[in-house]
């Protein structure tokens, strides 16, 4: 999977990738340029490089149907590496080299996604992320950070009512990885829902990587436990829950939802997780059929997931809103971004409501049993805990 990544990671950055350095190469003359920040290495990868493809591929076929406001659209990707430093630095770069850059997309992190988007307001430009879904983005940067995302307290509720209504759970276990933002608000939101409908949790651990094997032999007898994770860590968290006799249910939020690697993680059985769309050849939605068609058209060796499908949308929904704004004036751009309705994605139907820079969308749910995925319900959580 990592060599496959890896030759990924040289297409893309030899196909959109433009040139870093004391300047980038100039934009053709009237193009629109939209920036791309996403990790193409390091622990976010495998989030990040399906959505690159995502945002290239909508690129693209904006591009066959003639661009926006009838001019060729550009896309401008720089690789985070993983790293809030470098992520900043690079965003900076970016935006200096390209002048006209009407606003950018990218990240599935909290605070992968806050290093570039701090840079991107101080420069007046919009960001919107595709895959980071703490609902305290927009606060933390007022006005130019939007999400193409549920927040995690949407998807958590979800998830703790799957557990309740569908698992049957009653008591349950939470494990969250300590020194993530994602994983630390991730857990609370699932608490709260969880105690709401009738659940009792029993035990709330954070856990390194190094010590989950010490904390799983600790673990009280439950009929679920919730796992707040990121994508780089689910290959020894499950497979050492399993090892250590546990045989309940394992749920967690879109840090579990790595694609065809969940193929390479052992003992992978009777596994949920809360995820951005199902994209399965079976779903019936025009949205979901076109995509895959065109996914499989520019990656025929790849089935396209929930974050393929998260960067697909941020980057229509941008271009669509310079094309309503009838210009790429970053100002006038963010004004229309903000005044999105009913945009038709794949991962749902995406918009914001007054005041709002975050979407309410419903909720997949998957299982993995033997390495292998599954859908299990669209959920649009009957109550959602307050952002805090």
């Amino acid at each position: 999977m990592r060599v496959f990544l890896s030759l990924v990671l040289t297409v893309i950055a030899a196909a959109c990738a433009g040139a870093l350095g004391n300047a980038f190469a100039l934009a053709d003359e009237g193009a629109v340029v939209i920036g791309a920040v996403y990790n193409l290495s390091g622990g976010q990868q495998d989030l990040d490089i399906p959505s690159a493809q995502g945002a290239r591929l909508a690129v693209d076929l904006a591009n066959e149907k003639g661009g926006v406001l009838g001019r060729k659209v550009i896309l401008r990707l720089v690789d985070g590496e993983t790293k809030p430093d470098v992520i900043a630095a690079k965003t900076r770069a970016l935006i200096a080299g390209e002048p006209k850059i009407a606003g950018l997309i990218g990240l599935s992190d909290t605070d992968m996604v806050l290093a570039a988007a701090k840079k991107a307001a101080a420069a007046k430009r919009v960001f919107l992320t595709s895959g980071a879904t703490s609902p305290l983005l927009p606060e933390q940067v007022p006005q130019f950070l939007f999400l193409a995302c549920f927040g995690d307290n949407v998807q958590a509720a979800a998830g703790a009512e799957f557990a309740y209504d569908a698992l049957k759970a009653r008591k349950a276990a939470v494990l969250y990885r300590q020194g993530s933002s994602y994983a630390e608000l991730l857990h609370g939101y699932f608490e709260t829902r969880f105690k709401a409908l009738g659940g009792e949790v029993v035990a709330v651990e954070p856990y390194t990587l190094d010590g989950i094997g010490t904390l799983a032999a600790k673990l009280p007898q439950v009929d679920l436990i919730y796992i707040a994770t990121l994508p780089d860590g689910v290959a020894t968290v499950v497979p050492t829950l399993r090892q250590a006799g546990i045989a309940a249910p394992l749920l967690g939020g879109d840090g579990l939802d790595i694609g065809e690697a969940w193929s390479k993680v052992g003992n992978a059985t009777d596994i949920y997780f809360t995820t951005h769309a199902y994209l399965g050849a079976d779903d019936p939605d025009p949205e979901v059929r076109a995509f895959r068609a065109a996914f499989a058209r520019a990656n025929p060796e790849q089935e396209p997931g929930a974050f393929a499908a998260l960067g697909y949308d941020a980057a229509r929904m941008l271009l669509a809103a310079i094309a309503r704004a009838g210009s790429t004036a970053p100002e006038a751009v963010r004004e229309s971004l903000a005044q999105t309705e009913d945009f038709a994605g794949v991962t749902g139907k995406i918009g914001y409501e007054a005041g709002s820079q975050i979407p309410l969308k419903s909720v997949a749910v998957m299982k993995v049993d033997g390495g292998r995925q599954s859908f299990q319900a669209a959920i649009l959580p009957k109550s959602v805990p307050s952002p805090r």
